[in-house]
């Protein structure tokens, strides 16, 4: 048993990552390639659009995100700004730019109420039967609208897309290596799955939605930690397309200090399980079979983390107390394991980087920090999610979900 828990730790990422760089190449090679650079949007001029903030605590970085919106390639569309009961200076900020810029409608509400409610607020608003909806710190690329509005045309059946965020702060090591990252596994992994299937999760710094869709499903759920995810499963089992765009493009900010990251993924990982939990009716319904792999990809990605968990605890407790339980090998990978491991994670890379390097030119760059990618991030994600189940569990459902990004944690109510 103990050999069979070492190999299914061994094999699993091995695997994992494998099915996630073939899927890549190959959307890549079908599809990606054979579209012009970003920076050449399709000439055909997509339909009007509204461009939905939410904005809470984001005086230091709303100014510049609702000008990039601004400029936009567009002909016709809106930016409407959610002010979600901001304590600072943002709704001074959108008020001051609302009085400069026709385009901006400024919403406040009286207090804070969570992101899924802001976004509600503001797509009840919009004019426009397309809405693209940014975080309040994300700088959206003035072609971004373009890439992702051609997909409503070409697809009636398209409920949402989602684009492409890349790093913009890169002065410290964590920065730096979440530039590998949304490369190496983010952009991979929305690749391999756009390939496969169905897309995991819509990122919630970029996505743009049909209002119909929306309204099919009930909108954004507030009581969701991860409300871009769950929005991703409720409109693909209502048998809506959700589709990657890798040419719409948003430069997003990321957590720099260990604090701040493991809140980021603590919050994650529990928007994961109530998503989880949520849909693990899933497999009792044939009609969403193609739902089926990214479920059980979950489950087998759940498994790992409890397993090493367990294995580093029977360890442990081996080493601790030697008369009392039996001695086992220790749970950390034999050399060649290990060697093995390391060079797939660096492939994975060098192929991230060759996928997205056509629109971050300065991805090689991070080539030297992409060592560490095993230790911060592997070791954040496990913890995360061997807390997290138990958080929701005992959390029980209702209670509304609210939160401050980049990296300032979790706040609900």
């Amino acid at each position: 048993m103990w050999q069979m828990a070492l190999d299914y730790l061994f094999y699993y990422p091995l695997v994992m990552a494998t099915v996630w760089m073939v899927g890549a190449v190959a959307y890549d090679l079908r599809v990606e390639r054979h579209d012009p650079p970003f920076f050449e949007p399709p000439p055909d001029e997509p339909p009007p659009a509204s461009v939905i903030i939410p904005c809470f605590n984001e005086e230091e970085n709303v100014r510049e995100t609702v000008l990039a919106a601004l400029a936009l390639d567009l002909r016709e569309f809106e930016v409407i700004a959610v002010d979600d009961g901001s304590s600072d200076g943002t709704a001074a900020a959108l008020d001051a730019l609302s009085a400069e810029h026709h385009r901006l409608r400024v919403v406040h509400l009286a207090r804070n109420q969570g992101k899924a409610v802001a976004l509600r607020t503001g797509a009840s608003l919009a004019s426009h039967e397309l809405l693209l909806c940014i975080d309040g710190d994300a700088l959206l690329d003035r072609h971004a609208a373009r890439w992702l509005l051609r997909h409503f045309v070409a697809d009636p059946r398209v409920g949402a897309v989602t684009g492409n965020p890349r790093i913009r702060n890169r002065s410290t090591l964590l920065g730096r290596v979440q530039v590998g990252e949304f490369s190496s596994m983010v952009g991979m992994i929305k690749r391999a799955q756009q390939n496969f299937g169905p897309i995991f999760t819509i990122s919630g710094v970029i996505g743009a939605f049909r209002r119909e869709a929306l309204r099919s499903v009930g909108h954004w759920s507030p009581d969701m930690l991860t409300e871009d995810i769950d929005i991703s499963w409720k409109l693909q089992r209502a048998g809506w397309r959700v589709v990657f765009e890798p040419h719409a493009l948003v430069w997003i900010l990321t957590p720099e200090t260990v604090r701040g990251l493991w809140r980021q993924r603590l919050r994650w990982a529990m928007g994961g399980a109530q998503v989880f939990f949520r849909n693990r009716d899933v497999l009792w319904h044939a009609e969403q079979s193609d739902l089926w792999p990214l479920f059980l990809e979950m489950c087998a990605s759940l498994v790992w983390c409890y397993l090493l968990a367990s294995v580093c605890a029977l360890w442990l407790l081996g080493a601790l107390f030697p008369q009392a339980i039996p001695a086992v090998s220790t749970p950390l990978l034999p050399q060649w394991s290990g060697t093995v491991l390391g060079s797939v994670c660096l492939l994975q890379f060098a192929v991230g980087a060759w996928l997205d390097g056509r629109y971050d030119t300065r991805l090689g760059r991070n080539g030297y920090y992409m060592i560490w990618y095993p230790l911060v991030f592997w070791v954040i994600h496990f913890a995360a999610t061997v807390v997290a189940y138990p958080k929701v569990v005992f959390r029980g459902s209702g209670r509304r979900a609210r939160w401050v990004s980049p990296d300032r944690g979790i706040k609900v109510n």
